[in-house]
């Protein structure tokens, strides 16, 4: 199973040993500041291969099961979460309101020995569980080989 990386580090190909003046105002502003918050947005997972199956676990405490979408179209796993928040107060003299969106996307390909008809997920204390069988010829399968 592969998952679909972003490029978080993208002057990394015009990066020299020495870098230049603008490559150095690049490096501070673009990888550390935005790609750490981008990664902070970003839940962890965990992939797990067994021998009959695969296992994706993804951690994204306080959603509800409604806010995922798990999709699959071509070989590839989506799973998203889009929220929306809004908190209005009023008061003598002002009026506030505020809007919060929280929304990711993480790509899984899944690989030729997955069953793409059985696939199951479910939302248990801030973990999204995705149990991927694998198809039947695909199991390992462990014997016994006798020396003659």
């Amino acid at each position: 199973m592969t998952l679909v990386k972003f490029n978080s580090d993208k002057n990394n190909s015009q990066r020299g040993l020495v870098p230049s003046f603008n490559n150095v105002f690049d490096s501070i502003f673009t990888d550390s500041f935005f790609t750490g918050r981008d990664m902070a947005l970003l839940p962890a997972v965990n992939i797990c291969e067994t021998a009959d199956h695969f296992q994706i676990e993804l951690a994204a405490p306080g959603l509800a099961k409604e806010d995922f979408k798990v999709n699959l179209e071509h070989k590839m796993l989506t799973i998203s979460v889009a929220k929306e928040l809004s908190n209005q107060e009023e008061g003598k003299n002002f009026s506030r309101k505020e809007f919060n969106y929280s929304s990711f996307t993480r790509s899984f390909t899944l690989p030729d020995s997955a069953d793409d008809n059985g696939i199951e997920a479910k939302y248990n204390n801030g973990i999204l569980h995705v149990e991927i069988p694998k198809r039947e010829e695909a199991k390992m399968v462990a014997r016994q080989i006798s020396i003659s």
